[in-house]
């Protein structure tokens, strides 16, 4: 990837509202092409380091350039050279699909020689053919979105930012909607998103993970999951067993146990330092008499590093925040 073209590139780029810090020392490169995600939960800073980005909000501290330009001085620049879509991009309900990409072809200035030809492409990209003459109001979320994300792309922006684009959106229109990114992605577009979602997030090239203002880690999905040194496993649970509860408490007090979580009847526990979590499973079972039952190693995902990140990052400001407590 360190071969492409840089498209975005900042230097301890920060924002604050008043005292609080709601971005700090972000410091990214970003190339052509890639789909680039950032993660966070909600609050962590995402949508604001997005919005200086795109010019629409003047950073406090640091530098950043996007698509060539200075986002403090050339911000207008840059809004003529990308796309940016929300969970809240407005289309007009009383307009039918074709209508409002006529209207957003011509708010974005594509030349009137083009904007029939660019149009029907774009109708044609986002598979919007059978609802051209649709009115916009009566679409389901998953087709208002890909009007919204044809809208932000009518004028071939070498960038595009997706801020949130999938919230509230159903499953399969979800998958839909990651197909044409990658579509868009392959044919030379650069996509910035920012998500909570973890199953999204390993559908991206590469993640930023964002807690509290601050920039955790950055990689490939793999990278970041390589780097928390976390196994993980699972095993079906039966929690009317008398003894369950105890094995489930003897292994929440495990300094190896990093997380347990509950699917259904699946019990979920990963380890960190690397440690075997089937055989830290089967010691705190054995010793209540449990046999555990369907118990196996399993893949370590984004949100076991993600969650492993913020819980580090907690602990870790907790110590700070005892040590300047301390006489």
């Amino acid at each position: 990837m360190t071969d492409r073209e840089p498209i975005i590139v900042t230097d301890r780029l920060s924002r604050r509202f008043g005292s609080l810090v709601a971005v700090r020392d972000v410091s990214l490169t970003i190339y052509r092409g890639e789909i680039f995600g950032v993660l966070g939960p909600n609050g962590a800073g995402k949508s604001t380091t997005i919005r200086m980005l795109c010019g629409i909000l003047d950073p406090t501290s640091g530098s950043g350039r996007v698509v060539g330009y200075d986002i403090a001085s050339q911000a207008e620049q840059i809004k003529a050279r990308i796309g940016y879509m929300t969970q809240r991009f407005s289309l007009y309900e009383d307009l039918t699909v074709l209508e409002n990409l006529r209207f957003y072809a011509g708010l974005y200035g594509v030349p009137a020689v083009r904007r029939k030809a660019r149009v029907e492409q774009a109708i044609d990209q986002a598979g919007l053919g059978d609802r051209r003459d649709q009115l916009a109001g009566t679409l389901s979320g998953g087709w208002k979105q890909r009007v919204a994300i044809a809208s932000a792309t009518l004028h071939d922006p070498s960038l595009l930012f997706l801020d949130e684009p999938t919230a509230g959106v159903d499953p399969v229109s979800r998958r839909d909607f990651w197909d044409l990114i990658h579509r868009l992605a392959d044919q030379g577009t650069t996509v910035l998103l920012t998500t909570h979602y973890m199953d999204e997030a390993e559908r991206c090239h590469r993640l930023a993970f964002i807690f509290g203002g601050t920039v955790l880690d950055i990689g490939t999905p793999p990278e970041v999951i390589d780097r928390r040194g976390l196994r993980a496993a699972e095993l079906a649970v039966d929690p009317a067993h008398a003894h369950a509860g105890e094995a489930e408490a003897a292994l929440r007090a495990d300094p190896n146990v990093a997380e347990i979580a509950h699917y259904g009847e699946t019990l979920r526990v990963t380890t960190r330092g690397d440690v075997d979590p089937t055989a830290v499973v089967r010691g705190a079972f054995a010793a209540r008499g449990i046999v555990p039952r369907a118990l196996h190693e399993t893949r370590v995902s984004v949100e076991d590093a993600f969650v492993e990140m913020v819980r580090t990052d907690e602990r870790n400001a907790a110590r700070a925040a005892a040590a300047r407590g301390a006489p």
